[in-house]
């Protein structure tokens, strides 16, 4: 069984979400601490050393990212908790750390635990944490790198070095301008949520592919894409006329 600590400023949060955990993970997760503050949560993971911090967000006094300036090493799991989407979750989504949001439900945390059984535990939790404070504070609101699940830990990739990504049953295949094949644990569509939509389009159920690197587009013999790597991809029939219009918006694009 995993100890776990919450976060959270608000009273109704904290046992809306103690009250999931002992109805449905009550075998799965035990409570050690509920702290109001980050500052109280500090305390409580120096004490209790939990496998497992739910994290709020939006908290008066400290932010839930502050938690980390107290912390040089990382040897716990974070879950974040937010009512709102916005720039954060983005770099959440970028270091491939997980998050619930508000008002939580069972199914979402289930999803969560179940993600967490799989992944081994192992110092990637730091350079997870590390690589989503590194994007948080970008200057520019731009994520140059995306940590990457992999079977027996964590990758960090550059996302401009991603050519394309090809679905592998519930695992995805993440192919990189270095001709490097990274087996990812995780599907499709979770990958595809995770790297920014204005540069990544599915042309296909089993194929996303990163627009700086389509060299020609066909429709001789069904709607193809040929990359400057030389594969060739099918564009699939419902999803034709949308990528068109990218395509034809998106002036980085080559011209053969």
């Amino acid at each position: 069984m995993r100890t776990c600590i919450i976060i959270d400023d608000e009273k109704n949060a904290r046992e809306a979400l103690e009250k999931i955990i002992q109805r449905y993970f009550s075998s799965q997760l035990q409570i050690v601490f509920m702290a109001d503050s980050v500052k109280e949560g500090v305390f409580a993971i120096n004490k209790y050393r939990p496998d497992i911090v739910f994290l709020d967000i939006e908290m008066p006094e400290e932010n839930g990212f502050k938690l980390f300036d107290y912390f040089d090493i990382y040897d716990f799991e974070v879950i974040f908790i937010t009512a709102y989407k916005q720039y954060a979750i983005d770099a959440i989504k970028f270091a491939a750390l997980d998050y619930l949001l508000k008002p939580i439900n069972y199914i979402d945390l289930r999803e969560v635990l179940t993600r967490l059984e799989k992944k081994q535990k192992s110092s990637s939790n730091t350079e997870q944490i590390e690589a989503f404070l590194s994007t948080l504070n970008s200057d520019n609101g731009n994520f140059n790198k995306i940590a990457l699940p992999t079977l027996d830990g964590f990758q960090l990739e550059k996302v401009n070095n991603i050519v394309y990504c090809q679905a592998e049953e519930s695992y995805t295949k993440i192919f990189t301008n270095r001709n490097e094949a990274i087996l990812v644990a995780r599907n499709l569509k979770s990958i595809e949520e995770m790297l920014p939509e204005e540069l990544f389009f599915r042309i296909h159920k089993s194929h996303l592919v990163n627009m700086n690197y389509i060299k020609s587009y066909s429709k001789t013999d069904g709607y193809k894409i040929k990359l400057d790597n030389g594969i060739e991809l099918d564009v699939a029939t419902r999803r034709n006329e949308e990528f068109l219009k990218a395509l034809t918006k998106d002036k980085r694009l080559k011209k053969e």
